[in-house]
């Protein structure tokens, strides 16, 4: 180097030692929210008087995912344009929905995360992750479908069984309490529902010998309040349609979020599949109460009425629906009335006072049952259990529909469902109960690809239980609905497709591709005055309004 280069080079060091040391900007750095109003128990009565937000994980506490912003509506839902996307970290099947509070989203991720961005924007405030340990036994994928809020905490399952409080304005836990024992199967991964001032909770694991409960916790020190077990035990009324002591690995998860009646005082909530699933020889009886709506009293949690779907069921109807709960004139007078598209490719409308059963038809393919019978008990079809050679039956495994969120619009009067057309061979093995294995007795096998058979949208007049339009969908669907008083239904498709429809026609009125399967439920709120629609598909939440 010669001298003029190294008096170069020593004036060029000095200067950098000389120059103040900028840090680069964390784009994850933790950023307290802005103050919002705390979210009372007034509030979530009367959520959907404000709009603006998207409160609890269906939108209201009757689960109607209708909400009554109307600026993007069917003359302008085409001009509808990207704003702002959320990149997931982890990759992974996102089916999160958020919420959002005064201009704030919380947004779920994989496996069992937490974050909050600037609902405007997309701008990352704080996350939070919660340590899974490296044994999971989990069924279904390493999902989390959304939180719950009262006051300023949020609650929060995670697939380890665990319920975990959160402050919302910075991310820090408050608590974390141990709902189940992983190791036997169990897992979270619903969003909670506030009831008064408790978070009422599900479980999932109905693949692992599981025995189902509905929990619910004190909101403000997460001790427990009371637990309902979706299988009665040994001299409790309804033990007995469990032959033996099958009631004791019996399953029925309760693994989607319930519905809440103020009036009633009742928490509505769905139960999954007896275990084994397919062999029902070793559960003999109706397997109370697997596969049913169970109403309960917000404040004991004691089983006000039932309503079985599908009696000692062999082909994994998991009656796990969100229920929507309306007041509908029926048969000449106003009825307080549950509506559910249940898996086994029927749709019921049911008096929520009291369990009668109403009204009920298939919406979807099915060859399973005859029918239902003025109680709305299947009348089964004979030689349609699974065998060991196996046997063709409709719905599939993944039924008519499955846990992905239907809607209701207040101004139509419809209900608007994700429905599946197809068939798939059934078949039972013998097995054996371990703990913390899977045990479910068979399984199913597709004989075409998923894309042969017809899926659709359907809307359902829940007065006549008649189909009032469809509109087709390929390849099916996974995706839940939203409905606006702007006359729109928002859903999407497997194949990534994000769309809006009509409510009252079902005539498609605006898409675009997201690249990703949509595999989660949509959710629309205001910020500014200024009415966005938000979608996960893949790992990211896309969020939408109109063109500026």
């Amino acid at each position: 180097m010669n001298k003029i280069a190294s008096l170069l080079m020593t004036l060029l060091i000095a200067l950098c030692l000389s120059m103040p040391i900028f840090a680069q900007e964390d784009p994850f750095e933790t950023v307290i929210t802005p103050a919002f109003t705390p979210i009372t128990w007034e509030r979530l009565l009367n959520a959907g008087d404000e709009p603006e937000n998207w409160l609890m994980y269906s939108g209201t506490l009757d689960s109607q995912r209708y909400s009554k912003l109307d600026q993007i509506n069917t003359s302008n839902v085409a001009t509808m344009e990207l704003k702002w996307a959320y990149q997931i970290p982890v990759i992974d099947r996102a089916e999160t929905v958020p919420l959002v509070v005064d201009g704030i989203m919380f947004i779920t991720e994989a496996p069992s995360n937490l974050v909050a961005v600037d609902a405007a924007t997309g701008r990352q405030y704080w996350r939070y992750d919660h340590e899974l340990p490296d044994d999971l036994r989990i069924c279904c994928g390493r999902n989390n479908r959304g939180v719950a809020i009262l006051g300023e905490t949020l609650y929060m399952s995670t697939l380890d069984a665990h319920l975990v409080a959160i402050d919302a304005r910075t991310g820090n836990v408050l608590w974390d309490v141990t709902v189940a024992n992983y190791e036997e199967g169990y897992s979270k991964t619903a969003a909670p529902l506030i009831v008064k001032d408790k978070v009422v909770t599900g479980i999932a694991g109905g693949e692992f010998g599981i025995r189902g409960f509905i929990d619910a916790y004190n909101a403000e020190t997460g001790e427990l309040e009371w637990r309902t077990y979706t299988i009665p035990g040994e001299g409790e009324p309804g033990n007995d349609t469990w032959s033996g002591d099958s009631w004791k690995t019996g399953g029925s998860a309760t693994w989607i979020t319930g519905a809440y009646d103020p009036d009633e005082n009742l928490v509505y909530w769905g139960t999954g599949n007896p275990g084994p699933d397919w062999n029902g020889d070793a559960r003999l009886g109706d397997n109370l109460y697997s596969d049913a709506a169970m109403a309960l009293n917000g404040d004991t949690g004691e089983l006000v009425w039932h309503f079985q779907f599908t009696p000692h069921d062999v082909h994994d109807y998991d009656a796990i629906q969100v229920p929507i709960l309306a007041d509908i004139e029926f048969e000449g007078r106003t009825r307080k009335v549950m509506m559910w598209a249940n898996r086994n490719a029927f749709f019921y409308t049911i008096d929520r006072t009291n369990g009668r059963f109403l009204i009920g038809k298939p919406f979807a393919t099915q060859t399973w049952a005859q029918g239902l019978d003025v109680n709305g008990r299947p009348i089964r079809v004979p030689g349609m259990e699974p065998t060991y050679e196996g046997i063709m039956v409709s719905p599939p495994i993944t039924g008519g529909t499955n846990w992905y969120s239907p809607g209701y619009s207040q101004q139509t009067g419809l209900f608007y469902v994700t429905s599946f057309d197809g068939e798939q061979e059934f078949f039972k093995r013998d097995e054996e109960y371990e703990v913390g294995e899977r045990f479910t007795g068979g399984g199913g096998s597709y004989k075409q690809p998923m894309d042969a058979f017809h899926s659709s949208i359907r809307a359902i007049n829940p007065v006549t239980a008649e189909i009032e339009w469809e509109f087709p969908i390929m390849p099916r669907s996974s995706a839940g609905i939203t409905t606006t008083a702007g006359g729109l239904v928002f859903t999407g498709s497997a194949d990534g497709y994000f769309f809006a429809l009509d409510a009252a026609t079902g005539e498609e009125l605006w898409h675009i591709s997201l690249g990703r399967r949509v595999h989660a439920a949509p959710i629309t709120y205001a910020v500014n005055g200024q009415q966005f629609v938000s979608m996960a598909s893949g790992n990211v939440v896309y969020t939408f309004g109109l063109r500026d």
